[in-house]
C-alpha cells in the first residue's frame, strides 16, 4: 500500500530553488512560532513535527537531492511508493547545530510513513550530539538576541568611573510567547577611564532565550556630556584657556580646574590665541596603562568694561607700542 507524497518545500513554505539560507530562516521562524513550549495551541505539536521533518531532508544536501530525484509529479496528497533503488539507501541525522535541534522522540512518535519509505533503512533514529541526553527543553534551547541601548555620563564619570542606575524600556517574552515592555532598572559599572564610544557589556541583561536557553547580552553605547569649551578626543582632554592679553604677552602662573583637580599652569610669554599647551599624562587614564594629555587652548580676552585708570593704559600702550598684526 502506498502512502502520502509530503510536499517539504511547501511545509516550510519555500520555492523548489531556495537557497539552503532561504530554507534554514523559513525552518527557524516556524520552528520558534509552533514550539510546543511557545505555542499553545493544540495542533502545535504536530505542525512543529511536520516543520522539523520538512528541514530534516530539505536541510541535508544529500536528503534533498534524493527527493528532488522524485521530480515534480509526484503531488501532496497522493499515494507514494518510492522508486527502484531507495531500499538501499542510508542516512543519518544531521542535526544541523546552528538550527533549533530536536528530537522526535521527545514528543512522542517518529518521522511521517513517508519519511521512513524514503529514509528509514538504516535511518539513525538517535538524537544528534547536540541533543543526546538533552531534555526536550533544552534540545530546542535557543540564546535570546543581543540589545543596544545609549548611555550619557559626566565628564567627571567618564575620568573617576562611577556606579549608576539605569532605566530602559526593555522587551519581554510573557508566558504565550508574546512579547510585552516594561521599564527595566540596571546597575551599571563605569570604569575609569571610559572614553566617548565606548561600549560596555551588561551579560545575560539582553533579550530572553528561546525554549529555555540562555538570555542575550545588553551592551550600552556611552557618549560623554561635556561643558561648552571643553572636547574629547579619544582619551584626550581639549579645553580653552581663557587668559588676559597681558598674561598672555609677558606670561604667567595660572591655576586651571582639570577633572583631575586643580592644576598650577605656566603660560610662557608672548602665547598667541589658539596656542596649545599640552599637559602629557593628564587626559583621561586608559583601562591598560598610562592616559591621554590635557590640551589647554589659550584664549585671549579683553575686559567687557575698562575702568578709567585701564583706559588710559591701554592708550598709552596703543601710542608706544609699534606692533601691527598682519591684517
Amino acid at each position: 500500500m502506498g502512502v502520502k507524497f509530503q510536499d517539504y518545500y511547501e511545509t516550510l513554505g519555500v520555492a523548489r530553488g531556495a537557497s539552503a539560507d532561504e530554507i534554514k530562516k523559513a525552518y527557524r521562524k516556524l520552528a520558534q512560532k509552533y514550539h510546543p513550549d511557545v505555542n499553545k495551541d493544540p495542533t502545535a505539536e504536530s505542525r512543529f513535527k511536520q516543520i522539523n521533518e520538512a528541514y530534516e531532508v530539505l536541510g541535508d544536501p544529500d536528503k534533498r537531492k534524493r527527493y528532488d530525484d522524485l521530480g515534480s509529479k509526484w503531488q501532496a496528497g497522493q499515494e507514494f511508493r518510492p522508486p527502484p533503488g531507495w531500499e538501499n539507501a542510508h542516512f543519518g541525522f544531521h542535526g544541523d547545530p546552528n538550527a533549533a535541534g530536536f528530537d522526535f522522540n521527545d514528543l512522542g512518535g517518529g518521522f511521517s510513513d513517508f519519511f521512513e519509505t524514503l529514509f528509514g533503512a538504516g535511518f539513525d533514529r538517535g538524537r544528534s550530539p547536540r541533543a543526546r541526553g538533552a531534555s526536550r527543553q533544552s534540545a530546542w534551547a535557543e540564546q535570546g538576541p543581543d540589545h543596544e541601548a545609549a548611555i550619557t555620563i559626566s565628564l567627571d564619570e567618564a575620568y573617576h568611573g562611577a556606579h549608576k542606575t539605569i532605566a530602559l524600556d526593555a522587551a519581554e517574552a510573557d508566558d504565550s510567547g508574546r512579547s510585552r515592555r516594561r521599564l527595566k532598572k540596571y546597575d551599571v559599572r563605569i570604569p575609569p577611564g571610559t572614553a566617548g564610544g565606548s561600549r560596555i557589556r551588561l551579560a545575560g541583561q539582553g533579550g530572553s532565550g528561546a525554549g529555555g536557553g540562555s538570555p542575550g547580552d545588553l551592551y550600552l553605547d556611552v557618549h560623554v556630556a561635556t561643558e561648552p569649551g571643553i572636547t574629547l578626543k579619544d582619551h584626550d582632554i581639549e579645553m580653552d584657556l581663557p587668559i588676559t592679553p597681558w598674561e598672555a604677552a609677558l606670561g604667567a602662573k595660572v591655576n586651571v580646574t582639570t577633572p583631575a583637580g586643580t592644576a598650577a599652569i605656566a603660560i610662557p610669554p608672548r602665547t598667541q590665541s589658539g596656542q596649545h599647551l599640552r599637559l602629557r599624562g593628564k587626559g583621561l587614564p586608559k583601562r591598560e596603562h598610562g592616559a591621554g594629555d590635557l590640551i589647554l587652548v589659550a584664549q585671549i580676552v579683553v575686559p567687557e568694561k575698562l575702568s578709567a585708570k585701564e583706559r588710559e593704559l591701554f592708550e598709552e600702550l596703543a601710542r608706544q607700542s609699534g606692533f601691527r598684526p598682519k591684517r
